[in-house]
Formats: structure tokens, C-alpha cells, sequence
């Protein structure tokens, strides 16, 4: 195949939602349909001890929440597809914003009962920033659902894009008899009680006004079908696939994902519609997804994928060109050439080594420590991708060794951990001692967990009173250096080495910028 069509059979995307919109649910069941998996992992059942596929750190199957960004590759129907799927709790979202940065495409996952969640919004709106293309699967119809007006309505409303419904569910909860594709005019019917495989029974009915319709679903069911379909046609503009792949237009599919409903609709519809790979922003340059020349960008590093090897995957997402096993490429960082032997796909923690890997796809790299997120590798162009940011965080607390006898694995746990880039290291210059900020406090949970679990050391938390951690710049040495002095309690480096000033309140942060104009205070890592 050429490279202009691996790109075209190429769809990368994300599914995001709130905290237990079914997210994962959704992604298992992609995965079934798609034929990856042959059987699904109850997520949250704990009689079936598989767990999720996308799930398996085992802090994720504990709380049965995803905390990490996971990657799964499949092929459907001459389509290869690479699934992303991201953590929804606010506390790890900026793992989620970044993944954002290597997709094409998005699916937000939206409960049925619950409506438009805060996270949904704040999701969508990355997703605006970046022009994503965003489709919407409302799940859980197999539970008493508010009325699907109402919810598109809610969705136009609160995520701010035109809706377009391209199926539409007939009733919810226990009333609840299948959903009917618009897209391909089928009626998706859901007899079977068999949820952890991919049957389900479709019948074509191209004319409502069929006697068939009622015979499937009863009259009065099949008459508020028709009533809906009708005000659907009315109201709603006809689906325009440019307007879609804008970001000015979202696709509505309706569905119970841990019963199968409406998933195989969604993704025969996903595979036709959905964008191949599109061009990334350098700070130079636009880079074209045909370009013969390799370059992509490490979007997310995962220590100990594996315990028992303690190794550490950074995830190389491919813009242009064709990456090869045992090639040199350049890391743009170090400026050194590197080559690897064993570059692996995944099926969430299963690997397999490739020899070869096409734009929108995602490459694990083995990694030694050299390398951190947002490193580009090219054939020798000195390129770096821009959007992929580290938040300034909000929570913080210092770390303190709660082991002397094992000060080592703290500190390589400490180092590996902060360069997956779930929470910031700060080292304080007026004592040394080392603080953690994170964007919510479950991190903290989640690092000494890790830290005891993966690297057998143990850690314990203590206060400190900080309201903002910025880092500053400034061309005028002089006022740096007086600012520094002045400030010297409050001043920390972080691993990088960057100067970072942790402000206790706002007003002291207000104050700051205001008697120092020469300083640039940012509140991103990427400046």
C-alpha cells in the first residue's frame, strides 16, 4: 500500500466524558464489535475478575476508574483504528487534554438520566480550541433516560455545537425496544440478554409507514417513532459531514453501551465519516500527514506498563511519513540519533512489535529516562509540535520519605512518576525539600499508591499553604535577580530546572505582577 493510503485508512480518536458517563464501557464494546476482544470484562463486576481491557493498572480495577490514558489498535471492515481512552475524573484531566493533542477525532460519552456534566464541558471546550470534530454517543438507555429532545437540546446548549441525530432510541429503562438508525434507515432491535458478545438483530425498514414496524415494536411505539422521526426531519438540519469535520457540528447516536445498544451503529457510521489523519502545528510550520519524512511527538510517557519489567513506554504519536523499526531517527531535544529495536502497537497493556507505522498512529518507544513529554523525533528537521502543555497546578503538599532504609526507589519512583506528567515535582530553594502540585487531590492517592505498589517505597504527605505555582521569564536580569532575592522563600526550580515562583495567595500573586513589569508569569509549561 502507499502512504497516501495507509493515512486514508487510518481514524485515531478519543472518548471522553465525565466520570461514569461509560466511557470505558463504550470503548470495550468498539473493541468487541470491532472484534479486537471476544468477550467483555465487566468493569465494575467483581465477579468477573478480567476487569476492563482499557483498565489495567491495578488501582484502576480497584476504584473502577480509568487514571490513565490507554491505547488500543484494531482493524474493521479494511479500517484501522486506534482507540484512546482517556481518564474522566477532573483530577486527571490533564492527562485527557493532552490526548486530545494526538487525535484526529472525538467521541463524548454523555449519560442519558444525567445530562451534560462539568467535565463534559470543559472537555468540549479543548476540543473547540482545537477544532475537533466531535461526535456524541448518549448511553445508558437501558435506564430511565430524560427525553431525547431535552437531551439534544442540552447538548446544543451546553457544549455550544449544532446537533444532528443520526439514530434515535425508541423509549428508555425497562420499556426501552431498540434504537432506529437514521443514517442507514435500520431498526436495531434488542431481544437478546446475551451483553458480553457482539449479536444483536437488525431488521431494514426503509418505509416507516410499514406494517413491519409495528409488528417489531408494538403500535403505539411504532406511531411516537414515526412522530419523532418526523419533528427529527423538521428541526434538525440534514447531516453535513464538512460541517462535522469542522467542529461546527455533532453527530447524535443513542445507545446503552453495557447492553450493546446503538454501539455497531455508532461505529459503522464512525469508520464512513470520521477524518484520517489532518496536518499538526509546529512552531515553524504546518506538517502534511503525506510528507515522506517521519516526524511525531511523544504525547504521554507510562512508567511500569508491565511491574515485572519496570519499564517505561513514551507514546509517539506519528504526524507524517513512515517510522520504521531499527532506523535512526533525531531527537529533537538532545539533538542525538536514536534508533529502536522493539517499537511495540498496544491492545491496552498487550504489546506487539511492528516494523512499520503510519501518520495517526501511536508507537510505543521503550524508554530509559531520556525522554519527556512533548520530545519530537524527525528524519533530521528541527521540528517541535506546539499544544501540548503542562498546567500549573493546584494542590500541593511535600513528600516526605516515610522509609529511610529506601531512599533510592523514592526517588527514581519520584522521577519516573513526574515524567509521565500526572503531577509536577518542585524543589524549594529556601530548604531543599521536594513538593508535589497536582491538578486534583485523588493524585495524591494515586502516587503513593503507585510509589508502594511499583517501586516498593513509602511515602507520607504534609501541608504546605501555596496558592499558585507560575513559572517566570524575564529579559531584564536584574529585576530577575531582585525578584528572586525578594522572594526567596517562595521560589522553587522544578525538574527541569526552570525557575517557579509559588505564590501563597492571589493577592500576594497580584502584587507580584504588579510591582515587577519586567516578569512574565506563566501559568502553562509551554512558553
Amino acid at each position: 500500500m502507499t502512504l497516501q493510503e495507509e493515512i486514508s485508512r487510518r481514524r485515531t480518536f478519543a472518548v471522553i466524558a465525565h466520570p461514569d458517563a461509560g466511557k470505558t464501557t463504550l470503548t470495550e464494546k468498539l473493541l468487541l464489535f470491532g472484534g479486537a476482544i471476544h468477550v467483555a470484562g465487566a468493569v465494575k463486576s467483581n465477579k468477573i475478575k478480567k476487569g476492563a481491557t482499557s483498565d489495567f493498572m491495578e488501582i484502576e480495577r480497584q476504584r473502577g476508574i480509568s487514571v490513565a490514558t490507554s491505547v488500543m489498535g484494531f482493524e474493521y471492515r479494511g479500517r484501522k483504528i486506534n482507540i484512546l481512552d482517556t481518564p474522566g475524573h477532573e483530577d486527571f484531566a490533564e492527562d485527557t487534554y493532552r490526548t486530545l493533542t494526538a487525535v484526529d477525532s472525538v467521541i463524548i460519552v454523555i449519560d442519558g438520566a444525567k445530562g451534560v456534566e462539568s467535565q463534559t464541558r470543559k472537555l468540549m471546550e479543548v476540543c473547540r480550541m482545537r477544532n475537533t470534530p466531535v461526535i456524541v454517543y448518549i448511553n445508558k438507555l437501558d435506564r430511565p433516560c430524560k427525553d431525547p429532545f431535552d437531551l439534544l437540546d442540552e447538548v446544543e446548549k451546553e457544549l455550544k455545537i449544532r446537533v444532528r441525530p443520526l439514530s434515535f432510541p425508541i423509549s428508555s429503562g425497562t420499556t426501552l425496544k431498540g434504537v432506529y438508525n437514521i443514517y442507514e434507515e435500520q431498526l436495531s432491535l434488542f431481544t437478546s440478554d446475551e451483553r458480553q458478545t457482539a449479536d444483536a438483530s437488525t431488521v431494514e425498514i426503509r418505509d416507516l409507514k410499514s406494517p413491519l414496524l409495528a409488528e417489531h415494536i408494538g403500535e403505539r411505539y411504532a406511531a411516537q417513532l414515526r412522530d419523532d422521526l418526523e419533528l427529527v426531519q423538521g428541526v434538525y438540519d440534514p447531516f453535513d459531514r464538512d460541517a462535522y469535520l469542522r467542529g461546527e457540528s455533532a453527530p447524535v447516536f443513542f445507545g446503552s453501551a453495557v447492553n450493546n445498544f446503538g454501539v455497531r451503529e455508532l461505529l459503522e457510521c464512525f469508520i464512513r465519516i470520521a477524518p484520517a489523519p489532518r496536518t499538526a502545528t509546529a512552531e515553524s510550520r504546518t506538517v502534511e500527514p503525506d510528507e515522506p519524512k517521519m516526524s511525531g511527538f511523544v504525547f504521554k510517557i507510562h512508567a511500569n506498563m508491565d511491574p515485572n519489567h519496570r519499564d517505561r513506554i513514551a507514546f509517539l504519536k506519528i504526524c507524517s511519513g513512515t517510522f520504521e523499526r531499527n532506523r535512526n531517527y533525531l531527537h529533537v531535544r538532545s539533538g542525538k540519533q536514536l534508533k529502536f529495536s522493539s517499537p511495540t502497537a498496544f491492545m491496552a497493556e498487550k504489546k506487539s512489535v511492528i516494523d512499520y507505522a503510519y501518520p495517526g498512529d501511536i508507537v510505543g518507544l521503550h524508554d530509559t529516562g531520556n525522554f519527556a513529554i512533548g520530545d519530537t523525533f524527525t528524519e533530521g528537521e528541527k521540528l517541535k509540535f506546539t499544544g501540548i502543555p503542562s498546567f500549573s497546578p493546584e494542590q500541593f503538599r511535600y513528600i516526605e520519605n516515610a522509609d529511610p532504609l529506601k531512599f533510592k526507589q523514592l526517588a527514581k519512583g519520584i522521577d519516573q512518576l513526574m515524567d509521565e506528567g500526572v503531577a509536577q515535582l518542585f524543589t524549594s530553594n529556601l530548604n531543599g525539600r521536594k513538593i508535589i502540585g497536582t491538578v486534583g487531590a485523588l493524585q495524591f492517592e494515586v502516587i503513593q499508591y503507585r510509589l508502594e505498589h511499583e517501586y516498593g517505597a513509602a511515602c507520607r504527605w504534609e501541608p504546605i499553604s501555596i496558592h499558585k505555582a507560575c513559572w517566570i521569564r524575564s529579559d531584564n536580569a536584574e529585576q530577575l535577580a531582585d525578584f528572586k532575592r525578594r522572594k526567596h522563600t517562595n521560589m522553587a526550580v522544578d525538574k527541569h530546572g526552570r525557575d517557579v515562583f509559588l505564590a501563597d495567595t492571589s493577592y500576594a500573586l497580584a502584587l507580584a505582577q504588579e510591582n515587577f513589569k519586567d516578569i512574565r508569569f506563566y501559568f502553562t509549561s509551554e512558553f
